[in-house]
């Protein structure tokens, strides 16, 4: 009887125990959002390099992130196209493979408003693209984003305009003559391109260095960042100031992915994102400038062309490639900018 009594004994404080271990579990694991003990993990991938403002806003984000929902979403960045090239990642997006990534006009293959963020002469400058995007018709082509591509924009990068470069000087559409260049999987730089006198094909980013480098291509059009970050002034000679596409991208992440966090995050994440924002316009103002002076000093010449000549060139071939939808887009942009 004794052995009996102390087995109970002994038994019961191990299941009171066990209740309140229990109890202590429930209380530091349970809610949704901040207190619940889990850290999610997004992975972002991109195609710039390290020393790339993108790279670093990215950096920054992931850091006012992690600051702001307290260590509970953690984002790690892959530069170099190193989760494949935009394409692919925004196929990853869908797959859940992949959960962010930085894109613009590669969208229009889901989202066809998306076209209208790089159209060949669409701006006049960068006041005019950022009463675009920060305007009604920046809404429309964001909608449009999250409808079809499945994707939601969090901040955008303003681009520096792209500018043909080569190895010899490009001043007018004549000079284009033969001329294989190297363009994003973008239909409408495409056409333009083919309009104006070259002989555009579609290429990696990653493959375009080795490209340039064996003379399978003779040139390429980037803004002068991208120039610069992909070492571009080692294998071409010229930056032809052609402007002909003033832009912006996007940082996006997945739909499914950004809807999963309760509304804490979500506003944490928003306000990460608005800082960021702030902090990649800056290094944009700062960096840019510098980055055309870096160039020069490292031996390319920059070739003042005749763009007007370039934009009465490509404007059949804009009109001609946009949809009825897209071409009013485009006007509404046109005229945003008079």
């Amino acid at each position: 009887m004794k052995k009996f009594l102390s087995f109970m004994l002994v038994a019961t404080l191990m299941l009171v125990l066990a209740a309140c271990g229990g109890d202590g579990e429930e209380a530091s694991g349970s809610g949704d959002g901040e207190g619940s003990g889990e850290t999610i993990t997004w992975k972002m991938g991109h195609l710039s390099n390290e020393n790339h403002q993108w790279h670093k806003t990215a950096e920054k984000f992931a850091e006012l992130v992690n600051e702001k929902t307290n260590g509970q979403l953690e984002i790690e960045i892959y530069p170099n196209e190193q989760l494949g090239s935009e394409t692919e990642v925004l196929n990853g997006i869908e797959a859940g493979t992949v959960d962010m990534t930085i894109s613009g006009e590669t969208m229009q293959n889901w989202a066809p408003e998306a076209a209208l963020m790089a159209v060949p002469y669409a701006f006049n400058g960068q006041e005019h693209l950022q009463t675009v995007v920060e305007g009604e018709i920046g809404e429309e082509i964001e909608t449009s984003v999250k409808e079809n591509v499945g994707v939601t924009p969090l901040y955008y990068h303003i681009r520096a305009p792209r500018n043909l470069t080569s190895n010899k000087p490009i001043k007018s559409p004549e000079d284009l003559e033969g001329f294989k260049m190297r363009v994003p999987n973008v239909p409408l730089f495409m056409d333009t391109w083919e309009a104006a006198g070259a002989r555009p094909q579609v290429m990696d980013f990653s493959e375009v260095f080795t490209g340039l480098q064996q003379g399978v291509i003779d040139g390429q059009e980037n803004p002068v960042d991208l120039i610069q970050s992909a070492s571009f002034y080692e294998v071409q000679d010229y930056v032809n100031v052609t402007e002909h596409v003033y832009s912006w991208i996007y940082v996006v992440v997945g739909s499914e992915q950004f809807n999963s966090l309760n509304e804490d995050m979500q506003k944490a994440v928003k306000e990460a994102a608005a800082e960021a924002q702030k902090y990649g316009l800056e290094l944009y103002e700062t960096e840019t400038e510098e980055i055309k002076q870096d160039l020069k000093d490292k031996g390319m010449e920059f070739v003042e062309v005749d763009q007007k000549a370039f934009a009465e060139a490509m404007k059949p071939a804009v009109e001609k490639s946009l949809t009825e939808e897209q071409l009013k887009l485009y006007q509404k942009i046109v005229e945003a900018g008079k």
